[in-house]
């Protein structure tokens, strides 16, 4: 947040060193821009839709999200608290995790699933999963599409009543400020909020999708009772290498192995 202050700051501080933010500040303008757009979502979308929305992108930008290396950590301590105690020792873990794929993952574990059935689920769940934040997005990119086309809107009023005044100096210099300031204040309201809005949320999907898949091939592999090493090495496949705690073979290790002379 203060970072985004920041950069918010520096932003109006580049049309006050050349000018007065005064002007750039309209307010017939501002209402054809906002109340246009805010009209266009209402015939668009359901009133329970955009609640969604504004859930899905507060709870984006509120909760934090773990990391992969979290996720893999969880999950081979179950692989090993499984093979001790057993998979029914697991029911704690399921009411403990906060994640909650991870708890229904757990859960079709617990229950005793097979694991091409929890696949099948667990990838149902990932799919509808997608689609609900995919049309998040969708919606959020049509209401930044619509703030740019209320500020022509707002220009072309501008225009006319600039036509109309001709010969009368008061109200050109009153229509000038609609017809400039509309099509700024869509720009800036669709580039500067909506549009980051949908980038982050599709950020944060895919992350997300990441640590499901992560979840998902764990889970199925703790119940086919892999061992807790292989399993390790397995789930750091989906890390980048440095976050990966393992270290490289040597090449002396490689031909001791497979007994190269050379």
């Amino acid at each position: 947040m203060f970072g985004i202050l920041a950069f918010i700051c520096l932003f109006c501080l580049g049309f006050t060193i050349n000018g007065n933010l005064s002007l750039y500040f309209n307010i017939s303008g501002l209402l054809i821009v906002l109340s246009g757009t805010i009209a266009a979502t209402l015939l668009s979308f359901k009133i329970e839709q955009l609640a969604i929305v504004f859930k899905v992108l507060r709870s984006a930008y509120r909760v934090k999200i773990k990391e992969e290396t979290e996720i893999i950590e969880i999950l081979i301590d179950l692989s090993i608290k499984s093979r001790i105690q057993g998979i029914i020792s697991l029911q704690e873990d399921e009411n403990e995790t906060t994640i909650l794929f991870l708890r229904r993952a757990i859960g079709c574990l617990v229950d005793g699933y097979r694991g091409d059935q929890i696949r099948d689920i667990l990838n149902t769940e990932m799919y509808f999963f997608k689609l609900r934040r995919e049309d998040s997005e969708r919606i959020i990119r049509t209401i930044a599409d619509f703030f740019p086309a209320f500020g022509i809107t707002g220009s072309v009023v501008g225009l006319i009543s600039m036509l109309g005044g001709i010969g009368d100096t008061s109200i050109i210099l009153k229509a000038i400020p609609i017809a400039l300031t509309s099509t700024l204040y869509g720009i800036i309201f669709s580039n500067l909020f909506f549009l980051p809005f949908a980038a982050f949320l599709r950020e944060k999907t895919n992350h997300e999708l990441l640590l499901q898949k992560i979840i998902m091939e764990g889970v199925i592999s703790i119940d086919s009772e892999i061992n807790p090493v292989i399993l390790q090495t397995k789930l750091e496949s989906f890390l980048t290498p440095s976050e990966r705690k393992e270290t490289l073979v040597s090449y002396l290790k490689i031909k001791e192995r497979f007994k190269i002379s050379a």
